[in-house]
């Protein structure tokens, strides 16, 4: 007869492409899936209804004030809009969370309006519920933050509008003038904003539109988003050149990740020069690394996919975006990109690096542990290991030499950056501000 008072075995776990993946804890499994999501969009390894799966199994095992850090975290330094609101969603969910934790964390990861009914959309996405009284009171505190323009800028069609939210959340006015913006909205009667896409569609002539987009760069109407998005708009207009690129020296650079830089310059690539410094200010208040860094940056065949099925940026992008940044923050930086084999490339600067990165190699597998000990053979004077990746290898990957870091750029559900290796996950400037605080102390 056989024993039964045997512990069980536990089955091994690997990546997509058949390395020995690590065991994680809950918390960690949903950072994984969260910081580098874009909700509901399919990826290379995992397709986005099976993403937001694990989020909604997953939080439910993680401490509730933990699940709300990640959801501001994702929202403030990862820059993400949709994923922070799933999280949200499925925090009200919970029994078992501290009074009034849901309504400030929903306060705190709308920023803007049209989130507001988008967090209703989620909330309701498999079927129309009583809303929780924590959302109602997240929601109210929320809309009490916008400005009549920001209101009349996002209220948009859908079946969900501002003035819904409003009449379901009851916020209460901080004063009588907001009071009278918000009976403006229940009318439909708030003034059309100066939005550039209000001023663009109204335009009927080449000229009149050319005259829009210059005033609208003049009295700085485009955001930092829009005005990336819109360079080539621009420049078929006719706007002068030397407007679009004192308001490209002018913008505000916080609420960009790296990797729209990189689409802005592929688009439009005479505006490389002007995009560079912008690009690489977004490192200037980020701490310095001390020493030696080696810096290595996965270009496999997985990296080349887009970062999710509406976009034409890939995971590539997304580690070059990084790999710039920390190249900036690095004090020496020795560069090498893995695939089929380890190849060291020149450690130049902002959209150089990204070119010798790209071209420095086939893009076919995924070999990340026999890069790390290449690499770690012929270089010994190291203080870090700083690896890029979607974390898929193929083959086992070794402890790094001094501190080791992995910058996980993908949702994929497995990976081997743990256990000796600190796990980052994400694709913006922050993994330079923990890097250095955690060798801070």
């Amino acid at each position: 007869m056989a024993r039964l008072n045997t512990a069980a075995a536990i089955p091994r776990i690997y990546t997509h492409e058949g390395a020995p993946a690590a065991r994680i804890n809950a918390e960690q499994q949903l950072r994984r899936v969260v910081m580098a999501s874009m909700l509901w969009e399919n990826q290379f390894y995992i397709d986005g209804k099976t993403n937001a799966e694990i989020i909604a199994e997953t939080v439910p095992r993680v401490d509730p004030e933990t699940v709300a850090a990640i959801a501001i975290e994702a929202r403030e330094k990862q820059k993400l809009r949709h994923v922070p609101l799933l999280l949200v969603r499925e925090l009200a969910r919970r029994k078992d969370c501290e009074p009034g934790l849901v309504a400030r964390t929903i306060e705190r990861v709308i920023q803007r309006p049209d989130e507001l009914a988008e967090l209703l959309a989620i909330y309701w996405k498999d079927g129309r519920t009583p809303i929780a009284a924590q959302v109602k009171k997240g929601l109210a505190k929320a809309f009490r933050k916008f400005s009549a323009y920001q209101l009349a800028k996002y209220d948009r069609e859908g079946p969900i509008r501002l003035r819904d939210v409003l009449f379901m959340t009851h916020p209460k006015p901080k004063a009588s003038e907001q009071a009278a913006t918000w009976k403006a909205l229940v009318e439909k009667s708030l003034e059309s904003p100066d939005t550039w896409e209000v001023a663009i569609s109204a335009a009927k002539s080449e000229e009149e539109k050319r005259t829009e987009w210059t005033r609208l760069l003049a009295e700085n109407k485009l955001g930092a988003l829009a005005l990336l998005r819109n360079l080539r708009n621009l420049t078929q207009a006719g706007v002068d050149q030397p407007a679009i690129r004192r308001a490209l020296a002018e913008m505000k650079t916080d609420r960009v990740l790296p990797f729209r830089f990189i689409a802005a310059a592929r688009i439009m690539p005479n505006f490389e020069d002007a995009l560079e410094p912008v690009m690489l200010r977004c490192a200037e208040s980020a701490a310095k690394l001390a020493g030696h860094t080696l810096l290595l940056v996965d270009v496999s065949g997985s990296m080349t996919a887009v970062i999710s099925a509406k976009s034409d940026l890939t995971r590539i992008d997304a580690a070059c975006g990084v790999a710039m940044l920390l190249r900036e923050a690095c004090e020496r930086a020795t560069i090498v990109t893995f695939s089929d084999l380890a190849v060291i490339v020149p450690p130049r600067r902002g959209f150089a690096l990204r070119d010798v990165i790209v071209r420095s190699q086939p893009h076919n597998c995924t070999y990340l542990g026999n890069a790390v000990k290449a690499a770690m053979g012929e270089i010994k004077d190291l203080d870090r290991v700083i690896v890029v990746t979607d974390e898929q290898s193929h083959d086992s990957v070794p402890n790094p030499i001094g501190r080791g870091y992995i910058v996980n750029v993908a949702a994929h559900r497995n990976g081997v950056g743990y256990g000796a290796w600190r796990h980052i996950d994400g694709w913006s400037e922050a993994c330079i501000d923990y890097i250095a605080a955690s060798e801070a102390g």
